[in-house]
């Protein structure tokens, strides 16, 4: 049972699973060295999904065009 969800998840959602991993361990390791509350931990792990999601759809994993085309809008001179 367990190998066939492993199965599922590996080859349908890859960087999905790949990405909630590195979350899961990068917040473990914040964890336990004591530096880092719950919700910091949620939101590595969030983190780690969201990239992961990203590249499972073909998409660069952090848009940084689209971040610095926000940010000039926004920020633009009137």
């Amino acid at each position: 049972m367990w190998r066939q969800i492993w199965e599922h998840l590996w080859t349908g959602h890859r960087g999905k699973t790949i990405g909630a991993a590195a979350g899961v361990l990068l917040g473990l390791i914040y964890l336990l060295c004591g530096l880092w509350h719950m919700l910091i931990f949620a939101l590595i792990v969030y983190t780690g999904y969201y990239i992961g999601k990203r590249i499972d759809r073909g998409q660069t994993p952090i848009p940084v065009e689209d971040m610095l085309r926000w940010l000039m809008d926004k920020w633009r001179l009137r």
